[in-house]
């Protein structure tokens, strides 16, 4: 992974082979979003794309007590540099400067629902607002009991920018999430788990244990497998058509079927033993 050259400030990277580890690291800000985290976490997710290397799984954790507990109230205030939330008019991607702003905060998140290896949202504490839509944007959510859920936008004026809208009632359903976002509700782990938000429940202390169990286990999976289900599985809650998607689906079968892990697989299976794949 070349492309992982800058020390970054607000989140840290822990890679190691086929598993990798996103910290967010502002403990004492309970891991509340800024500018320049969305800007980190942007670069990170552009490395990563251009050059996963060997990586199937990434977890991303909040150090300390919490997930996040938001946006961080000086991006209002404008200490943390709130014009940076205006797109640079040599790079727009729409013709309101602010529109453009937004897209650029929401590529921070979007890079770990299209990378092609599984991301594991770790949850403890808080995840709430800009936090909660972070975890949305993982395939996975382990959550901790206790831990309290919303997207509470709406208090200050505002609705979840950073696919919330989107990804959200592809979760739990249109209705379920119009009133989550309406009320700006806070659930609880057990209540996320029952509509659809949570894969997982565990305690607190289990919690590390159980995503790094995860993250192994889909490592050891074969890499062209995961990276084609993951596509299929994204396009089918794309609101593209089934048939749409079969295309996909037999595309990335096709890949596999044509692999050495394939071959591999099946040899492994023959000589009762664990296969080793290479992606290839």
């Amino acid at each position: 992974m070349s492309g992982l050259t800058t020390a970054f400030e607000t989140i840290r990277v822990e890679l190691d082979g086929r598993v990798g580890r996103l910290v967010l690291d502002r403990p004492d800000k309970l891991n509340s979003f800024t500018i320049q985290m969305w800007r980190e976490l942007r670069e990170l997710g552009a490395a990563l794309l251009a050059d996963p290397g060997d990586l199937l799984a990434l977890v991303v954790i909040g150090e300390g007590r919490a997930f996040s507990s938001g946006i961080d109230t000086s991006v209002f205030t404008g200490a943390d540099g709130a014009d940076d939330l205006i797109a640079d008019e040599r790079h727009m991607r729409h013709d309101d400067p602010t529109v453009a702003g937004i897209l650029d905060a929401q590529d921070s998140y979007t890079w770990l629902e299209e990378a092609p290896f599984a991301t594991i949202a770790a949850v403890r504490g808080y995840a709430l607002g800009a936090g909660l839509q972070l975890a949305l944007a993982c395939d996975v959510r382990v959550v901790t009991r206790g831990t309290k859920l919303g997207l509470l936008e709406f208090k200050y004026g505002i609705i979840p920018d950073l696919g919330g809208t989107q990804r959200l009632p592809r979760l739990v359903g249109a209705g379920r999430a119009k009133e989550l976002i309406f009320t700006a509700a806070q659930i609880d782990a057990d209540e996320a788990h029952r509509i659809g938000l949570a894969e997982h429940v565990v305690a607190d202390e289990e919690l590390e244990e159980t995503v790094d169990d995860l993250a192994e286990r889909i490592a050891a999976q074969p890499p062209l497998a995961v990276r084609a289900a993951k596509r299929a599985v994204n396009v089918a809650m794309s609101g593209s058509s089934v048939r749409d998607g079969l295309v996909v689906e037999a595309e990335g079968q096709a890949t596999c079927l044509r692999s050495d892990d394939m071959r591999e697989a099946i040899t492994a299976f023959i000589e009762q033993r664990a296969p080793t794949f290479r992606g290839q």
